[in-house]
């Protein structure tokens, strides 16, 4: 049955349907609503660009509370608690998202680094070198209860940057807030020489990936389209 709702102001600025503290687009063919979970300004980015309007909601989740070896389990297994932390409080029909990013470099495990001292002890390592980006996603359907996951893998190679260069960029302050103290999407892509995958995985969320797992929970994204 195909429902026509349309979003209204109440009196003291409240809005009808839903119980959403801001305004989403509307659901006038019954699609579930999109919602990430995750403060990431670069993975809303990567979903508005591909014409989709994500709600976010910050999980909350503690990062360093998972304890696992395997960069790919990790990232995985927080994309999930993610998702599960934030579908617990979302009211109705949703499909939510939830990312998490690692880097394996070494046979090591990095997410985001502690402080610029251990940023600046990263890049003199990876310089010239090259490490795995492993992106895990999960897609919880709130209506049915069912999900989704996978992780996206990608390989990075750094470019043979001076140590001028690694303190003016960890002076920017970006590295210390992304997993493995670089992006492409900023700054730091000037010093990525190449990469061997998904670029979307790098930056957060990879649009291939997403698109499948939402296919496998029955949902088409392209209908996201119809509600701009």
């Amino acid at each position: 049955m195909t429902r026509n709702l349309r979003w209204q102001r109440l009196p003291g600025g409240g809005v009808s349907p839903a119980t959403t503290s801001r305004l989403a687009w509307a659901d006038v063919n019954g699609s579930h609503r999109v919602v990430l979970a995750s403060a990431s300004p670069a993975r809303r980015n990567l979903l508005r660009q591909a014409g989709i309007e994500p709600e976010v909601v910050v999980s909350g989740v503690d990062e360093s509370a998972v304890e696992e070896t395997r960069a790919d389990v990790l990232c995985l297994v927080l994309a999930r608690r993610k998702a599960e932390a934030v579908a617990a409080g979302v009211a109705g029909d949703a499909l939510v998202i939830g990312c998490d990013s690692v880097l394996e470099f070494d046979g090591e495990v990095h997410g985001k680094p502690a402080d610029a001292a251990e940023a600046t002890a990263r890049w003199r390592r990876m310089r010239g070198r090259s490490g795995v980006l492993h992106t895990g996603h999960c897609v919880l359907d709130t209506a049915s209860g069912k999900r989704a996951e996978a992780v996206a893998s990608t390989i990075v190679t750094f470019a043979e940057v001076t140590d001028a260069e690694i303190a003016a960029y960890v002076g920017t302050g970006e590295p210390l807030h992304v997993a493995g103290a670089f992006t492409i999407d900023g700054k730091g892509g000037l010093f990525v020489e190449r990469i061997d995958g998904d670029a979307g995985t790098v930056i957060g969320l990879s649009l291939p990936v997403l698109r499948r797992l939402v296919t496998e929970l029955g949902h088409d994204l392209t209908d996201r389209w119809r509600l701009a």
